[in-house]
């Protein structure tokens, strides 16, 4: 195991240099910057714009010469100072970052907690009223848009008044509440943006999980089992469920990776301070040190929830072994 950790870990090492070599390339690539947006707007001194040009390096179209500096003050810890936002990027991804894991964590929580056992359970119930309700929702998952579903998740909060309207916590009363009451707030608000994405990935790993089931039940090792008497929910869960589940856990990482990066409308539509907000504002505003350090960390994440999932895969499934043997 702890050799299979370090392997992975050092190969991200070679993927972050790959794919921050080549949006530096796509930057320097792409007319104009976030300079010559202070220079059409006229409220910066033409001596601090020079000053700010010749820090990042923004005169040369030397890809190797911005990227060698990126690199260097990356590397001290210094992932720059953001354009847009007037703060360190470092402070200001740690706080998106911690918002958009609440909201990933939340919603996998919930279509991992609804998808598996209502998967499990049309695949039993195979071509009944059960299994052709589970597939009717799952359709309707997989056909409407997120932000459709979001806008009509606004419109049902709007006009009932049970859950709020936007934003991560409330702006008014924030201030007088205590810690406890900040917590309920923050989750009372999170409960629309997790409920659309959990939703949506619902219907798509319900399909894979009743799939993968009714696939497995009618393995031969599963035909043995039930002439040597087991129970049936024995069968399910002792010896079809690990082996059902299993491209569910490995979808885990390329899952956790669209909730970082491509929630991106919800995040809008909800007003959920995110990466993903983050990330598309950076890129219209040409911020590069932001949109720098969103790349490395959005990479991160995906190496890492490639690596949970490996790992979870290996807990679930004792004939996976990580070590090569």
């Amino acid at each position: 195991m702890r050799t299979f950790v370090i392997r992975r870990l050092l190969a991200l090492i070679p993927l972050l240099l790959v794919v921050t070599f080549l949006t530096q390339a796509l930057l320097v690539a792409s007319p104009g910057n976030y300079v010559d947006r202070m220079r059409e707007g006229r409220q910066f001194s033409e001596e601090f714009i020079q000053q700010l040009t010749r820090q990042y390096h923004l005169e040369t179209e030397n890809v190797f010469v911005r990227y060698w500096y990126w690199l260097g003050q990356t590397l001290q810890g210094n992932f720059g100072y953001s354009f847009a936002y007037k703060i360190s990027v470092w402070s200001l991804l740690w706080q998106r970052t911690l918002n958009t894991l609440l909201l990933a964590i939340a919603s996998l929580l919930i279509s991992w907690g609804l998808a598996i056992p209502l998967g499990m359970l049309a695949a039993v119930k195979r071509d009944t009223w059960v299994d052709k309700l589970a597939g009717i929702f799952s359709f309707a998952g997989l056909s409407i848009p997120s932000v459709f579903f979001s806008l009509l998740m606004l419109l049902f909060a709007s006009k009932t008044g049970l859950f709020p309207i936007g934003d991560i916590h409330d702006q008014v009363y924030w201030g007088n509440f205590s810690p406890l009451q900040k917590l309920g707030d923050v989750l009372w608000h999170l409960v629309l943006p997790s409920m659309v994405l959990g939703l949506i990935g619902t219907a798509q790993f319900m399909r894979q999980m009743r799939s993968q089931t009714i696939e497995v039940l009618s393995q031969d090792y599963i035909r043995t089992a039930k002439a040597k008497g087991l129970s049936p929910s024995r069968i399910l869960f002792r010896h079809a469920f690990s082996n059902a589940v299993n491209p569910i856990v490995t979808l885990f990482g390329f899952s956790l990776a669209f909730l970082l990066a491509g929630a991106v409308l919800t995040e809008t539509v909800f007003s959920w301070p995110g990466m993903g907000r983050l990330t598309v504002d950076a890129l219209i505003n040409k911020d590069e040190p932001l949109i720098m350090a969103s790349v490395v960390l959005l990479t991160v994440m995906l190496a890492f929830g490639s690596l949970a999932s490996d790992i979870l895969l290996a807990v679930i499934d004792p004939r996976i072994r990580l070590d090569g043997n």
